[in-house]
């Protein structure tokens, strides 16, 4: 170990747990240049018990946390860099993703059921048939009714697992989403634990009312869900607590106890990961917007204090409130759920790929689809259509057609589902954005980046850190009032240098190959049906589908009545 003396002093540092869809990191930056010191990267194992269910062991979620923080630490030791410098973590997160857990003995019920999982989608036709109150609901919560937000699932796991029942009976459990999960660990659990929540990760919950900024007692009871389980609702840059340092205390490192005692006093803040990427891009002003390219592809607009409701098909979302006494910004959202899950479903599901940057190799090689199109609606179609019986397709194939098309198809792909996010958008707002900003894991593959700009017909501009989720959840820990190691005026603010992609093919074929992508869109839709099942099969009658029925039924009456009007014809000796 290197003595105290020798360590290098760079001033206060803040860092920022980043508990995504299919990894976890935490991540140290200096608080005076923004500058990223040290990382550790852990990869989250999802299940799919059942097509169309994905989950997540919560308490691997949270070992995950705990082993990003031991290696991220030992690193910044190995470089002779002072943790003790670390004055706030930030914690950032996958938003929908549900959770409830035992406060008495911080043992999950269930495995966390992730935010594109699709086993609610029963619930979600009871409630839309149950009563119009969905248009009610949009208006409180700027959410359609979709499996994709967490009342849903918290319905489905009170009705559906008999432990959750009881313990919500019995006053044990705690609701949340990953951010609550994390900060009521990390800040004592059982013993002492945090339950809250920010403004960011409680608007996607369709339990929160958008404009008072709390939780709503009708619609809690439009889902029957008790509010005494849900967690408190906070700015997304305050105190939360204090950090209970648990498993991390006296790990030896190098033959020392690596974590100091001032370590355990580090304060937690929260961000979801879509508003942590929009404050890491800077995008403060009304107007500004990013698009992250992750396990889903999320493209926000800041549109400033006030919410404005989407005509195309987007959600409004709380965008950010930096400080409890801080006004809430909000933007317009379009999601899309499946981008970098679809190169893990080449990899994992299909073998024609080991690595990510294999398949912008094999793409790059054929420089074309050949034709080929695919959409990946692995979980239905988000933004802008809503539409959960969308399924895969591949579609244009011939003989000639091999893994190379396809892994283009696939980069085309995620550029296209961004393009009819970006379009609705652009209606909703009617001005059209110049250039767009992009951050995420995909953001290292630069030919979809290249054939986003192609796609859109406007440049694509990626910052040289990627890492905007990260640092914006550490930028709304560092301002937060009592810490003050960050400041987030304009002018203060690093200056970030950026890589420009410029669009390389005319708006013609720009146009061309977008329409061919609609084209496939439409035979992707109503695929999926719910047909009643007998003995084990789907009933093969046609009239489980229910335009199919109508057509077939309108079909027989005009044939009756043609031979009808036939018969009268020849009584009539009509011509």
């Amino acid at each position: 170990m290197a003595a105290s003396s020798s360590r290098i002093m760079l001033g206060p540092l803040v860092a920022a747990i980043d508990q995504g869809t299919s990894s976890t990191r935490f991540l140290v930056f200096n608080a005076k240049t923004a500058e990223l010191l040290s990382h550790h990267q852990v990869e989250i194992q999802q299940s799919f018990p059942k097509e169309g269910w994905v989950e997540e062991d919560p308490k691997e979620i949270l070992q995950s946390v705990y082993e990003c923080m031991d290696r991220t630490c030992e690193k910044l030791t190995q470089l002779n860099i002072d943790i003790s410098n670390i004055k706030a973590i930030g914690v950032t997160n996958q938003r929908e993703t549900t959770i409830v857990w035992d406060k008495e003995t911080g043992e999950p019920f269930y495995n966390a059921i992730v935010w594109l999982d699709l086993r609610t989608q029963s619930t979600v036709e009871r409630l839309i048939n149950r009563t119009p109150v969905q248009h009610f609901n949009f208006h409180k919560t700027g959410l359609p009714i979709s499996t994709y937000f967490s009342a849903v699932k918290l319905r489905w796991l009170m009705d559906n697992v008999e432990e959750v029942r009881r313990a919500i009976l019995s006053h044990r459990a705690l609701f949340g989403t990953v951010d609550s999960w994390l900060i009521w660990c990390l800040t004592g659990g059982e013993k002492s634990g945090v339950h809250c929540t920010d403004v960011t990760n409680a608007s996607r919950t369709m339990l929160f009312n958008i404009h008072s900024l709390d939780w709503d007692p009708d619609l809690c009871k439009y889902f029957d869900i008790p509010m005494e389980i849900l967690p408190k609702v906070r700015s997304s840059s305050e105190i939360y607590g204090l950090m209970k340092s648990g498993a991390l205390t006296g790990i030896p490192i190098s033959g020392v106890n690596y974590i100091s005692p001032d370590f355990t006093q580090i304060l937690l803040w929260c961000l979801g990961d879509q508003s942590a990427a929009l404050v890491g891009q800077m995008c403060f002003q009304d107007g500004q917007a990013k698009n992250t390219y992750g396990t889903g592809c999320f493209l926000l607009r800041n549109t400033g204090p006030k919410p404005v409701m989407s005509d195309h098909g987007l959600l409004t979302t709380v965008a950010y409130k930096l400080g409890r006494d801080k006004p809430a910004c909000y933007a317009l959202e379009g999601s899309v759920a499946i981008a970098g899950a679809v190169v893990r479903w080449l990899k994992d599901n299909l073998g024609i790929i080991q690595t990510s940057t294999e398949l912008e190799k094999l793409a790059a090689g054929v420089g074309t689809s050949y034709g080929c199109y695919f959409v990946p609606a692995f979980s239905g179609l988000y933004a802008p259509y809503w539409e959960p019986s969308a399924r895969g397709i591949i579609c244009g194939l011939t003989q000639f057609t091999n893994k190379s098309h396809l892994a283009f198809a696939a980069l085309e792909a995620v550029c296209f589902q961004t393009r009819e996010i970006l379009d609705a958008m652009n209606q909703d707002s009617g001005i059209p954005l110049s250039q767009l900003q992009v951050d995420g894991g995909m953001t290292s593959n630069k030919l979809l980046m290249q054939l986003q700009a192609d796609i859109l017909c406007i440049p694509v501009v990626k910052p040289s850190m990627p890492e905007t989720t990260a640092l914006g959840a550490a930028m709304a820990a560092g301002a937060a009032e009592g810490v003050s190691v960050w400041s987030l005026s304009p002018e203060d603010l690093s200056e970030v240098t950026s890589e420009k992609f410029e669009p390389q093919i005319n708006p013609e074929e720009s146009e061309f190959r977008y329409a061919r992508w609609k084209k496939a869109v439409q035979r992707a839709m109503n695929w999926e049906t719910t047909e009643p099942v007998v003995n084990g099969k789907a009933d093969a009658s046609i009239f489980s589908s229910v335009p199919l029925g109508f057509y077939v039924l309108g079909s027989m009456f005009m044939l009756i009545g043609a031979k009808y009007i036939a018969g009268q014809c020849v009584l009539s000796r009509c011509d």
